[in-house]
């Protein structure tokens, strides 16, 4: 779907900053201390700007008489717009990144009119339909520094306490309709529990309610205003009701900043479909007629090509899609062909970690991602000692080869790059030449190298699932050399922590460990200190969120 937005000067592309996240090391969920108690009724901002309906007469047409989805978000706003120099700020970084705007709500398209229809159910402002531009560019599989992941970015532990269930299988916190009906109830939550002041709701989300409240209290005993601009928080989260009252006005009024958005439609964009028992996502996908990438960008909680032997096994399709495909699964050759062998998840297995070893070399020889290992064993950093044990979840004890593991239940691709609506790269130049060492996998290459399994079989004529033969020769595909990404690239710093490694950062910001070091003129001996500044080169469609 086009969702272009258009500037009407030309904009210079400055330093670009990682989207915001929900989470900080403080952030809960759980019910209030009555030790912390909110400081009181905070004072109203000064000055308030209350955006009108673009539309004339648009205040009196039902929900579903609108014909643009925006023009009924415009309408149900209810938030206070404070006139604040922080939220002016914000609102120029957005004008300045029309292209940002345009890929993030083109993703939002998918989605919008199920966040829009659900807030409006529980009667809350329809700002926060627009909050997952804050959190995460409307990217389903984004994921933070913090272990935040999906559009609404959950944590692990206030995911599983508001009941998204993370194991081998799905992930619900990148589930659209579990995570959508989470975070709305924890806003509710907070919006009574702030006395109903929705900028202190808002940034507890962010912050946490224990922060956000303690704040309130000091200003309260020291006679200061308890209003949100007033409170002494992280920047993070100072800035983060700022963002969401930025991305409102501007959609308000996209004139006003030289934007102008196209129409959303205003009707669903998916249904609902289950199938009632296993199924394969791609046989699934070609059956009703749609990609791969879209059924991975409409059912981003799968871990697995298939659904769980035990479900949920219900799949979001297209609209148009679905009595097709109802129609198709209740055939004999429909219900062959997307029908899954249903299989246990393998064991966890203990690996004891060797003199030489991090975490990222251990997910490389089990091939999980490094963020599952620091998961299944509490790790915040990624400080590891020789003799210590991890847990290394779903991946048999017998074999650690990662060939077996897939055999049991096929991995589903990362889509963070495949996403349909992410714009095409630059020409690639001259691909690289790889010669396969023993043990080494499609994944650990195609991540080493900065590009995607896909990308990495498709250039060698390989498909996702291949065997990789020790001494045989990939091209990696993509420029030569290690220059800065090509097309929209920023430069950025990064300053690094205590644990941090050279492949942990190529791995946050999805570049190469060979860019890391050519770009900061380091050697692989080099060694990290935790302040230590790193350029990075940063190409904003690979960001996955905070």
């Amino acid at each position: 779907m086009s969702h272009r937005i258009l500037a009407t000067a030309a904009l210079a592309l400055l330093g670009l900053s990682l989207a915001g996240c929900a989470t900080t090391d403080e952030y809960s969920s759980l019910p209030p201390s009555a030790k912390h108690p909110p400081g009181g009724a905070p004072a109203a901002p000064a000055t308030v700007v209350i955006p009108s309906p673009q539309l004339p007469g648009a205040e009196k047409l039902a929900p579903a008489e609108f014909a643009d989805l925006l023009d009924r978000i415009r309408v149900g706003y209810g938030l206070p717009q404070a006139q604040h120099y922080a939220v002016e700020r914000e609102i120029e970084w957005y004008r300045s990144r029309p292209d940002f705007l345009d890929r993030t709500f083109r993703r939002g398209s998918r989605y919008l009119h199920y966040i829009v229809t659900e807030i409006e159910r529980r009667e809350m402002p329809l700002e926060l339909a627009l909050l997952p531009v804050v959190e995460s560019a409307f990217n389903p599989v984004a994921y933070s520094r913090s272990r935040a992941s999906g559009l609404w970015q959950f944590i692990p532990s206030t995911g599983k306490h508001y009941g998204l269930d993370q194991n081998w299988w799905i992930d619900e916190r990148r589930d659209v309709l579990l995570a959508t009906d989470a975070a709305l109830t924890y806003l509710k939550y907070l919006h009574n529990y702030f006395n109903g002041d929705w900028y202190l709701a808002i940034a507890a989300y962010n912050g946490g309610e224990g922060t956000v409240s303690r704040a309130v209290k000091r200003n309260a005993e020291a006679g200061r205003p308890t209003d949100f601009f007033s409170l002494d928080l992280k920047a993070e989260t100072r800035d983060y009701v700022p963002k969401l009252l930025a991305i409102s006005r501007i959609v308000a009024d996209p004139a006003a900043y030289g934007l102008q958005f196209e129409p959303i439609p205003n009707q669903p964009y998916f249904g609902i479909v289950d199938p009632g028992k296993q199924v394969h996502l791609g046989e699934a996908a070609d059956l009703a007629g749609i990609s791969r990438d879209d059924m991975f960008a409409l059912n981003p909680a799968f871990n697995r090509m298939t659904t769980p032997p035990n479900g949920p096994h219900r799949l979001l399709l297209p609209v148009a899609q679905v009595e097709p495909f109802r129609a198709a699964i209740l055939s004999e050759d429909g219900a062959q062909r997307v029908a899954s062998t249903a299989v246990a998840p393998p064991p966890d297995t203990r690996h004891r970690v060797q003199r030489g070893e991090n975490l990222t070399s251990i997910a490389r020889r089990y091939d999980v991602p490094v963020a599952t290992l620091k998961q299944a064993n509490n790790l915040r950093g990624a400080t590891i000692h020789p003799g210590d044990t991890l847990v290394i979840p779903g991946v048999p004890s017998a074999s650690p080869d990662p060939v077996a593991a897939a055999a049991v239940a096929e991995a589903r691709p990362d889509i963070s790059a495949q996403l349909p609506e992410r714009q095409p790269a630059a020409a690639p130049g001259k691909p690289r030449v790889y010669t396969v060492k023993r043990g080494d996998t499609l994944w650990g290459v195609a991540r080493k190298h900065g590009v995607t399994v896909p990308a990495l079989a498709s250039a060698n004529g390989l498909s996702s699932k291949s065997q990789l033969t020790a001494g045989s020769r990939l091209e990696i595909p993509g420029a030569g050399g290690a220059t800065a990404p090509a097309g929209e690239s920023t430069r950025m710093t990064y300053k690094v922590r205590s644990g941090d490694t050279l492949s942990e950062i190529a791995e946050k910001f999805n570049v190469s460990v060979r860019q890391l070091m050519s770009w900061n003129n380091l050697r692989s001996s080099s060694s990290l200190r935790a302040g230590q500044r790193i350029v990075v080169y940063v190409d904003p469609r690979r960001i996955n969120g905070g």
